[in-house]
């Protein structure tokens, strides 16, 4: 037997998926015979690792394997065994729930051979869904590139608005890196909720009835003559919580002043849109977009109020169910109809093609039982990810690259049977002022309570004393699958309760709009 050794550059905490093809592709290009692995002797390693290459595409397979590395150098032997199928190593780009989610859903696609997350949190780097790159700039675009082009990333995607806004996609596509998200300029359809409002005026989409303004004074004059309630928003990104429904001309007032007088918001509300208000049932609507073709995702249902009953303030999201009973498919088919391809069709128009994730907040018209749209995101909504990637039973990866290359047509996703059901955990306070750096206990316990309950982190970390901390605002996503609703929801807050967490929350009520109405409180 003839072995041949290949030296690789070192990288903390490398985590593989089923296959391992690519990642080390741009280090080298070998025909060895079998071979084996071998590793330096200060990492440790978990499981074991059979490496191959294909002779025509260099592509890598493996066996599941996590090594523990802080600066140990990885010798690879290679095999001449593989497989034709096109495998990818994946680069996502962010740290909070919806990636954690996305990397879990990535490492388990058998054409992803492994999975970077930059700057990803300590939920996903001990998870072993992904290997966390904290130190790598997601706004230096030429950081991501070089990051890409050493460890053989083939995939990237970007998930945070900021970085898509700010050109991200643009710079990696221009390098020839295929890219999961949309450019600077498509990226506007939630940079500028003007624009979007005029892309819906202009190609005929139906949306709440609004007008823009950098006026103070003319702002609340309009206000007064459309009478409450109705919503004030910042025009640009405002990590979900420039939007206010005032249910008085008093708040909405106030709303007004906090945005374009005292400019709470910064530069992102420097001009507010006042909207309709539209009363009926909110939805959130997911579709692939390639540029061209778009194709629906499962329906899902999100809780966006901080208190139960849908009381209190708006937040990022307390929780969300698949699918949502109410969303049937001719409603889902109205909306792609009506809403996402002509906004597709539009944004090709315009010259700006959308690619990746097209997130549309819907309002469903108590008056006339139609979809309208009352916002659009250009990545994941942060809870709905957590219950669709629990879900989703084909292979992103390569459903993700066929978007990124316009090769939608024709691809259909498969789902499980069932529903799966998030509830967010919380810092006490949130989403105002909140205490950080509370300690959290119990996760592994949580999610051995019941089959099929997944932790997914949000703002974690580890303290000095390795203990888990809050970080942020939303912090743990506790999501889990059931044969029906009921039982997805009795499994996720089985797990909720047996997390030892005193600086958290919890709503109590997540799903209560698809159960009868006795049903309303857990406790009942």
């Amino acid at each position: 037997m003839v072995f041949t050794t290949l030296r690789l550059p070192p990288y903390p905490k490398l985590v593989t998926n089923n296959r391992f093809s690519g990642i080390f592709a741009s280090q080298f290009h070998s025909s060895a015979l079998p071979s084996r692995l071998v590793l330096g002797s200060s990492s440790s390693c978990v499981g074991t690792l059979s490496l191959s290459i294909n002779h025509h595409s260099s592509r890598w397979s493996s066996t599941a394997f996590t090594c523990f590395s802080q600066t140990s150098e990885l010798s690879v032997s290679v095999d001449t065994y593989g497989s034709n199928t096109e495998r990818v190593v994946v680069l996502v780009i962010g740290g909070g729930g919806r990636e954690h989610a996305l990397c879990y859903a990535l490492q388990r696609s058998p054409s992803c051979d492994a999975v970077f997350c930059a700057p990803g949190n300590a939920g996903i780097s001990t998870s072993g869904n992904a290997t966390c790159i904290p130190d790598l700039d997601i706004f230096d675009s030429s950081a991501v590139i070089s990051f890409c082009r050493k460890w053989g990333v083939g995939l990237v995607v970007v998930e945070p608005e900021a970085p898509l806004v700010s050109g991200l996609a643009n710079d990696l596509v221009t390098a020839g890196i295929p890219t999961f998200g949309p450019s600077a300029e498509a990226a506007a359809l939630a940079g500028s909720k003007d624009f979007m409002k005029t892309i819906c005026h202009k190609y005929g989409i139906p949306t709440a009835k609004y007008q823009t303004f950098s006026d103070a004074s003319a702002a609340k004059q309009y206000i007064k003559e459309q009478g409450a309630p109705i919503v004030i928003k910042a025009d640009g990104l405002a990590a979900g919580k420039g939007v206010a429904v005032a249910s008085t001309l008093e708040e909405a007032y106030e709303a007004v002043d906090l945005m374009l007088v005292e400019g709470i918001f910064g530069s992102a509300g420097y001009r507010v849109i006042v909207e309709e208000f539209v009363e009926g049932e909110e939805a959130s609507f997911f579709a692939l977009v390639d540029g061209e073709n778009a194709i629906p995702l499962e329906s899902a249902q999100d809780y966006k109020r901080v208190g139960d009953g849908d009381t209190d303030l708006n937040t990022g999201g307390m929780g969300a169910y698949s699918p949502a009973p109410f969303l049937t498919k001719e409603l889902q088919n109205v909306v792609m109809e009506s809403i996402i391809l002509p906004t597709v069709k539009g944004m090709s128009m315009e010259g700006c093609k959308f690619v990746g994730v097209l997130y549309a907040g819907l309002m469903i018209d108590k008056k006339s039982g139609l979809p309208k749209l009352i916002e659009y995101n250009v990545r994941f909504g942060d809870s709905e990810c957590q219950v669709l990637m629990v879900r989703l039973e084909s292979d992103l990866a390569k459903v993700m690259l066929a978007t990124s290359r316009g090769e939608l047509k024709g691809v259909s996703l498969k789902w499980s049977p069932g529903s799966a059901m998030v509830v967010v955990m919380a810092s006490k306070g949130y989403p105002g002022s909140y205490e950080k750096e509370t300690v959290i206990r119990n996760l592994e316990e949580a999610e051995c309570v019941a089959p099929a309950v997944k932790v997914f982190h949000a703002g974690t970390a580890f303290d000095s004393d390795g203990n888990l901390i809050a970080t942020g605002g939303r912090v743990l996503g506790i999501t889990a699958k059931g044969r029906d609703l009921e039982e997805a929801r009795d499994k996720a807050y089985l797990a909720v309760e047996e997390i030892n967490w005193p600086g958290g929350f919890y709503r109590q009520d997540i799903g209560w709009r698809a159960f009868p109405q006795k049903q309303f409180s857990r406790n009942a």
